[in-house]
């Protein structure tokens, strides 16, 4: 508000043996619960905006190889109370100042980039790389309960904490990342890690949320790691900052607005 680790998960697993059909069946209110809870705690559900800075970091170094800052606006809303449910965000890039005037704009699951000297926006992919082992799809607070549908397949250690398991598969294609592990503090519901996954399996990043702070009225991640595991090279991180409530326009969200230069 996202240090590899291996893929070998260790200690007691409860339900260890049981499959994703035998579970389905018995625990999808409990996992869907665990998910609400967990999408609380990284997003509210009102609009806000906060500034992510990004930094690219070689394997065992301490000091960034590159750097980028985005501001962005988030509009996501639940239904209810007479709400309707929207998704929407606009990124404005801040630094390195020769990035300045560039934006990106995303309405639920499509995505659009405008720089000056464009005609208009263009759709670019949420998998496209933005900076190290970020893509554009990870600068932008995916709710989980939305996009994936999950399974609860039991308990197991992290750290000093216990943590429930689970595996989370695609509702649809417009969705970064088939599937997910994930791992969700037990207490607190605070997100600890998630193993991204492409279709057949294969690994494709890991992400751990740290540095948790009092941010709009809760504990929140206020720093997200991220290592890329088909690269191997280095890793990323996102640290958020200036995170305050902020609700824009409704047009602020348009590709109108960014074309314009966002005035």
């Amino acid at each position: 508000m996202k240090v590899r680790l291996s893929l070998v998960f260790i200690g007691p697993l409860l339900f260890s043996s049981m499959t994703w059909a035998d579970t389905a069946s018995t625990v999808d209110i409990a996992a869907l619960e665990i998910i609400k809870k967990s999408d609380e705690v990284r997003s509210p559900n009102m609009p806000f905006r906060y500034t992510v800075t990004i930094k690219e970091f070689k394997p065992e170094e301490s000091e960034p190889i590159r750097k980028q800052i985005l501001d962005i606006s988030m509009r996501f809303l639940k239904p209810g109370n007479g709400i309707e449910a929207d998704a929407r965000s606009l990124s404005r890039f801040v630094y390195p100042p020769r990035d300045k005037g560039k934006m990106m704009l995303s309405d639920w699951y499509d995505l659009w980039f405008y720089t000056p000297g464009l005609r208009r926006p263009m759709p670019i992919s949420r998998q496209q790389r933005l900076l190290g082992q970020i893509s554009n799809g990870d600068v932008i607070v995916t709710n989980f309960e939305y996009a994936y549908n999950s399974i609860l397949l039991g308990e197991e250690p992290c750290g000093n904490l216990v943590c429930y398991k689970l595996a989370l598969e695609r509702k649809s294609p417009e969705i970064t990342y088939p599937k997910v592990t994930y791992l969700v503090e037990k207490e607190s519901y605070h997100p600890y890690k998630a193993f991204y996954f492409s279709l057949d399996d294969k690994l494709i990043k890991e992400v751990a949320y740290q540095d948790y702070k009092y941010l709009l009225g809760r504990e929140r991640p206020a720093k997200i790691v991220i290592v890329d595991a088909r690269s191997g090279n280095g890793y990323s991180v996102m640290e958020y900052s200036d995170v305050r409530y902020e609700s824009l326009p409704l047009f602020h969200f348009t590709k109108e607005y960014i074309q314009r230069g966002g005035n």
